[in-house]
């Protein structure tokens, strides 16, 4: 059974792209097929993963929601990109700007996305949605078709205090009946600095506000020049520096997820 998970923020730059990309290939590590969907313009995961040009791409996650907007058969597998790591990516590009404004006036609107994924699903066991760094209708279709949303959350204060948008946003989804079974699968700290006592001050708020009704991942990430390498390369931190804190960081999180009673359990 496929498991859909959004990785989820309108902060930009907490890493979520990096979360998505080293999620999905740690779950291929670990024997899982998975797929791996850029829902954000900016195609930040499609050119971390090595494709770099993504708006010069003629096929993409635009593409395909176009179709099903104006009803117009499609491949589900057309325009599905291999990455050199055992994960399938559908790449995202500025195209999909466009399509966010045109959702606005479609029918079943928060739907699209969940249509694509409910044709495709049974080929993969894990899809892994980046999300842009908005609360938009493409987020919203994001949030439609998952099972759950891993929010990662650089530890600073202004990313920490917009968690609460995120989550009246999540808990709207559910009270409208656009997705009653979303849940948050937990909160991945990232870019932390171990050393400094503001970012023990800031985990320590985190962990006050929110670790009594969601659960906050064990290891966090911690602030490193290899993780941001990794989106030059085009590959991942396993590759990148697998003996390092961030690498054994995203192992933890797999892990974690592969453990959970609701995603299966047990899995690694």
């Amino acid at each position: 059974m496929c498991k859909v998970i959004s990785v989820c923020n309108q902060k930009g730059g907490v890493g979520k792209s990096a979360s998505a990309a080293n999620l999905g290939i740690g779950l291929a590590r670990a024997g899982q097929k998975v797929l791996v969907i850029d829902n954000d313009a900016q195609g930040s995961l499609t050119a971390s993963l090595g494709f770099n040009e993504p708006d010069t791409m003629e096929y993409t996650l635009a593409t395909v929601l176009g179709k099903i907007i104006k009803e117009e058969s499609y491949d589900p597998e057309e325009g599905i990109l291999h990455h050199q790591e055992g994960i399938d990516l559908m790449p995202g590009n500025i195209e999909l700007s466009g399509i966010d404004l045109t959702l606005v006036s479609v029918m079943s609107r928060e739907h699209v996305l969940s249509e694509y994924i409910e044709s495709i699903k049974d080929r993969y066991s894990w899809i892994i949605i980046d999300c842009a760094p908005s609360l938009g209708m493409l987020t919203v279709n994001a949030l439609a078709a998952s099972d759950s949303v891993l929010v990662p959350v650089q530890v600073g204060f202004l990313p920490a205090k917009g968690l609460e948008q995120l989550i009246r946003t999540i808990n709207k989804v559910r009270k409208q009946k656009i997705n009653r079974n979303l849940r948050i699968e937990g909160i991945l700290l990232t870019m932390v600095d171990g050393r400094t006592n503001y970012s023990k001050e800031i985990i320590s708020l985190i962990e006050q506000a929110y670790g009594g009704n969601v659960k906050i991942f064990e290891k966090p990430i911690p602030l490193s020049v290899r993780v941001a390498e990794c989106s030059a390369l085009g590959i991942s931190i396993y590759r990148n520096d697998p003996k390092g804190k961030a690498a054994l960081g995203y192992e933890s999180l797999t892990k974690e997820i592969l453990g959970n009673p609701l995603n299966g359990g047990g899995a690694l």
